[in-house]
C-alpha cells in the first residue's frame, strides 16, 4: 500500500465497531472489510477491533416495554460503557477509526488529534441541521450535538460519496481540509459467477422458481418502504406469479398493514439474515433490484447487485446516481407510476436496461482494497504531521 515503506513504523490502530446487538449490516460490514484488508496485505498497520455488546442492564427490570428498555440499554452502552472501554484502548501513539458516524461521541474519549471518523451519511445529525429541528425531540437533539461535537473533533473524517462530503460541508459539520472520501467496496462474494453450492436455494425454496424483484435494506422510512410494496403491488397484478424478496427490513405493524391491504402478503418473502454467499445467490436470481430510498449516503445493495450482473432500477438521487452511473436505470423518488413503468419495462425487455457487462464494470470500481489503502495514506498522512 502506498505511503508504507520498510523504514516505516508500523502503525498501530484501533478499529472501533458498532455493537453488535445494533445490526447494521452496512457499518458491520465496512468494518471487517478494513480490517481484513489491513491484515492481508503488507500495508504496515497493526489493526486491532475493538468492540462491545449491549448489557442487559435496563431490560432486567420488570414491567418495562422491550423496546424502550432495548433502546434504554443501546444508550447506556453508547455513552457510558462504550466511552470507557475506548479509554481502556488508549495507548501512547495509536491511533483511532470508528467506523460509524453515529458512534462519533466515542472521539471524547480518544485523543482526537489521532482519530478519525467514517461519515455514511448525515441522518444523526439531522435534529440540528436546517428543518430538522421541528421533527425532533430535545432530547434527540441533545444526542445529534454530542455526535456533531465529536464528529468535529476528529482529526480526518471519511466519506463514501462525494455528495456526502458536500454535504457535511454545507451543513457546516465539517471543514473541507478534513475531509477525505474513501468509497466503500464489493466483498468477493458478489459476483457473477456461479455458486456451485447455491447456499440461497434453501431460502428461495417456498418462491416454487416463481420469479422475484429483491430490496435489500431496513424498513427505515427513507427507504421507503411503501413505495416498495406499492410498485410491486402493480406489478404483482399483471404478473401474478411475482413474488417480492425483502431481505433486512424489521417490518412495523403499520408496514405489514398496508401489504396487506395491498394484498402481496402472501407474494412477500422475507428470509432470516442471510450470508454473503447466500445473499449473492439470491442476487444473482433476481430479476431486478429495486432500490427506491429517498436518501441514502452510498447504496451498498447498488454494487452488490451490479457486481452479481443483476438489473438495478434506483431512486434518482444525487448519491445513487454517483455510485450507480450509467449501469442502472433510475426513477424519481416516491413516482410509482414512473418506477413501474420503468421496473415493466426490464422485466418486459431486459435491453432496454444496461447491458451485463457495463453493470459490472461499473461495480469493478468499487474495491476495498481501494477503500483500505485510502483510508491507511490518510493515517500515515496523519502520523507525518503529529509526529506520532
Amino acid at each position: 500500500m502506498r505511503g508504507v515503506t520498510p523504514e516505516t513504523k508500523r502503525l498501530d490502530i484501533a478499529v472501533l465497531f458498532d455493537a453488535a446487538e445494533e445490526e447494521w449490516p452496512s457499518m458491520d460490514l465496512a468494518g471487517e472489510m478494513l480490517v481484513d484488508q489491513w491484515r492481508s496485505l503488507a500495508s504496515g498497520v497493526d489493526a486491532e477491533v475493538v468492540g462491545i455488546s449491549v448489557p442487559r442492564v435496563v431490560r432486567r427490570l420488570p414491567r418495562i416495554p422491550s423496546g424502550a428498555a432495548f433502546n434504554a440499554d443501546r444508550a447506556l452502552t453508547r455513552y457510558v460503557a462504550y466511552p470507557l472501554r475506548a479509554l481502556a484502548a488508549r495507548r501512547p501513539r495509536r491511533f483511532f477509526h470508528v467506523v460509524d458516524h453515529s458512534y462519533a461521541q466515542l472521539v471524547h474519549a480518544l485523543p482526537a488529534a489521532r482519530t478519525g471518523v467514517y461519515c455514511h451519511d448525515l441522518d444523526v445529525f439531522q435534529p440540528i441541521l436546517a428543518g430538522g429541528a421541528a421533527r425532533r425531540s430535545r432530547w434527540f437533539r441533545a444526542l445529534a450535538r454530542v455526535l456533531a461535537a465529536g464528529l468535529r473533533a476528529a482529526a480526518v473524517i471519511f466519506h463514501n460519496t462525494r455528495e456526502v462530503g458536500r454535504a457535511l460541508e454545507r451543513s457546516g459539520l465539517v471543514p473541507g481540509a478534513r475531509l477525505v472520501h474513501a468509497p466503500l467496496g464489493v466483498a468477493p462474494e458478489y459476483s457473477a459467477n456461479a455458486d456451485p453450492h447455491h447456499e440461497a436455494a434453501a431460502f428461495l425454496e417456498p418462491l416454487g422458481g416463481r420469479p422475484f424483484v429483491l430490496h435489500v435494506g431496513s424498513g427505515i422510512p427513507r427507504k421507503r418502504i411503501d413505495v416498495l410494496f406499492e410498485v410491486f403491488a402493480k406489478l404483482h397484478a399483471t404478473r401474478p406469479d411475482l413474488r417480492l424478496v425483502q431481505q433486512g427490513a424489521a417490518l412495523s405493524p403499520e408496514q405489514r398493514r398496508h401489504a396487506a391491504a395491498l394484498g402481496i402478503t402472501d407474494a412477500l418473502v422475507q428470509p432470516p439474515r442471510l450470508t454473503r454467499n447466500a445473499l449473492a445467490g439470491v442476487y444473482r436470481r433476481a430479476a431486478v433490484v429495486l432500490v427506491p430510498s429517498e436518501a441514502e449516503g452510498f447504496g451498498i445493495p447498488v454494487i452488490e447487485a451490479l457486481a452479481c450482473g443483476t438489473h438495478v432500477v434506483a431512486s434518482d438521487i444525487a448519491t445513487l446516481r454517483e455510485v450507480g452511473g450509467d449501469a442502472v436505470l433510475y426513477a424519481p423518488p416516491g413516482d410509482v407510476p414512473t418506477w413501474t413503468r420503468t421496473v415493466e419495462a426490464v422485466l418486459d425487455r431486459a435491453s432496454a436496461a444496461p447491458s451485463e457487462a457495463r453493470r459490472r464494470d461499473r461495480a469493478a470500481d468499487f474495491t476495498w482494497e481501494r477503500h483500505a489503502r485510502t483510508i491507511l495514506d490518510a493515517y500515515n498522512a496523519l502520523a507525518s504531521r503529529t509526529g506520532a
